[in-house]
C-alpha cells in the first residue's frame, strides 16, 4: 500500500508534527483537519485529535485500532454544504465517532485507504 495524499495535511508534516505521540514503526498514511481538530489515519490505528478550550492547549487523543473499527460510513457534501461526513463506529461504543471532512480532503481517497486497512487485512 503505496502513500498518497488523502488528506489536506502533508504526510511528512503530520509524520514530524506527531512523533512523540507513535510507535516505532507507526507511519502516518494519511491526515487530515477539521475544523480545530486533526485526523491521522497510520498504518496501525486511527488517531483523531480533538482540540478542547477557547485556547486550543488541551487536546484529547483517542486511538483505535483497526481491528477495533467494526464499520464506516461517508456522506458526500451537498451543493450548500462545505464538508463530508464521516462516521466510524468501534466495537464496544454505542454511538459512532462523527467527523466532518473539509472539500480540500479528498473523501473518496479516505474511504478507499479505510477499506484497505479495515477490509483487506
Amino acid at each position: 500500500m503505496g502513500l498518497f495524499s488523502a488528506g489536506d495535511i502533508d504526510i511528512a508534516g503530520a509524520q514530524a508534527e506527531f512523533q512523540a505521540w507513535l510507535i516505532e514503526g507507526e507511519r502516518v498514511l494519511a491526515a487530515f483537519r477539521t475544523i480545530r481538530d486533526t485526523v491521522l489515519l497510520t498504518n496501525l490505528r486511527f488517531i483523531f485529535v480533538d482540540v478542547q478550550g477557547l485556547t486550543g492547549s488541551k487536546k484529547d487523543f483517542q486511538s483505535i485500532p483497526w481491528r477495533s473499527v467494526t464499520r464506516f460510513s461517508f456522506e458526500t457534501a451537498g451543493t450548500f454544504e462545505l464538508d463530508a461526513d464521516m462516521k466510524v463506529w468501534v466495537s464496544g461504543a454505542a454511538t459512532p465517532l462523527e467527523v466532518k471532512i473539509s472539500r480540500k480532503s479528498d473523501p473518496q481517497k479516505i474511504q478507499q485507504l479505510m477499506a484497505q486497512l479495515i477490509v483487506g487485512r
